[in-house]
């Protein structure tokens, strides 16, 4: 089993007097890691709140009908807590009536757990975000030369737990029920949406644009729906931790493009799998768009396990002078180009380099 590298970060934050909040992707292993957590406490209990009669109990205000229920252990999980109505009172309740219990909500949506725990719990909570799998946790398993080995593989079938190292067959049918069952469930479920249809055929239109700017307009034009609905959705689908977005960054200069914006997907089994496409890289047309958007969530994973609080962007200018990433961390800008190949020799535009220069410029490849 690989040891998720949020563990060690949560279990740092436990006992202070926090509720502890793990968002995520359906299947991307919220359960699992809430269990592992269990495992280094004797005194724990793991609640599924999907469960009826768990249910049941759970949503009550009255303080000593949960003590009850809950019991007198010192750890206790709800996981996929979502499904319990006005969430967030009662973890309140809980925290505040009963301190010596540590509370772990687990939930795959933070559009319906998040709006129902954001407010009751304000100062009370520390919310965490479990990507699918890292490089950096493949690396507590295998070695460098071994990981890079799996490179090609990652790019076309992604880092869910579930799917990451199978045989190509059963990786697709995993995907496939993924991507088809589970993906736009809190969506729909939570979210009353009307027309799947929409949805399925805008993630497949993003798929295709992958490592290029995205406009509203012409998704608009594309489906055939309008701008407000088409930004509507994307704020779903981002909200349900399908895609993210990158915007491009600006010092307000002429020549700078101050409002776009780029889309990317947290795992590229799940994007492979929307447009059908799990074909070898040298096979295909998009991987220099697969080895961007690799690149770019495997640095939001670094970051976020490690703590690291950053702002990210690409840049971009009128007369199509651009760089795939920037991040800024304590004032200090890196601009990052990407290129699969070394070859490409890949730098980053002279002309961004020009007009900032107290930024470290580099470049990624997948040789490197």
């Amino acid at each position: 089993m690989i040891k998720r590298e949020l563990q060690r970060v949560i279990e740092q934050q436990l006992y202070k007097g926090k509720v502890i909040i793990i968002y995520g992707p359906r299947r991307v292993g919220k359960t699992t890691l809430s269990k592992q957590l269990l495992a280094g406490e004797k005194n724990s209990r793991y609640i599924n709140c999907e469960l009826l009669e768990n249910k049941s109990a759970i949503e009550t205000t009255n303080s000593s009908s949960l003590k009850s229920f809950l019991g007198n252990y010192r750890l206790v999980v709800l996981d996929e807590a979502q499904h319990i109505s006005d969430i967030g009172r009662i973890l309140k309740i809980i925290a505040d009536t009963f301190p010596e219990i540590q509370l772990i909500a687990t939930g795959s949506s933070s559009f319906d757990l998040g709006n129902k725990i954001s407010e009751p719990l304000t100062g009370r909570s520390r919310e965490y975000l479990l990507y699918p799998l890292s490089l950096g946790e493949l690396l507590s398993l295998k070695d460098q030369i071994s990981v890079n080995a799996d490179l090609d593989l990652i790019m076309r079938f992604g880092l869910y737990p579930e799917v990451y190292g199978k045989p190509e067959d059963e990786a697709i049918e995993e995907l496939s029920q993924i991507s088809s069952k589970y993906l736009y469930k809190d969506i729909l479920q939570f979210e009353l949406i009307k027309r799947p249809n929409l949805l399925v055929n805008l993630l497949s239109a993003l798929a295709l644009q992958l490592g290029n700017e995205v406009s509203l307009n012409e998704l608009s034009r594309i489906l055939s729906e309008t701008v407000p609905t088409i930004q509507r959705y994307l704020d779903l689908l981002e909200k349900a931790f399908v895609i993210f977005r990158l915007r491009s960054f600006s010092r307000n200069l002429r020549k700078e493009i101050a409002k776009g914006q780029k889309v990317y997907f947290y795992d590229l089994g799940i994007r492979n799998a929307l447009i059908r496409n799990f074909n070898h890289l040298n096979l295909r047309n998009d991987s220099g768009g697969l080895w961007e958007n690799f690149c770019i969530v495997e640095r939001m994973k670094f970051n976020f396990n490690r703590r690291h609080f950053v702002n990210s962007w690409f840049w971009r200018t009128y007369d199509q002078k651009e760089v795939d990433y920037i991040e800024e961390e304590g004032g200090m800008l890196t601009a990052v180009e990407f290129k699969l190949k070394s070859q490409e020799k890949p730098k980053v535009s002279k002309e961004f380099q020009k007009t900032y220069p107290e930024a470290t410029c580099t470049t990624v490849t997948k040789e490197l």
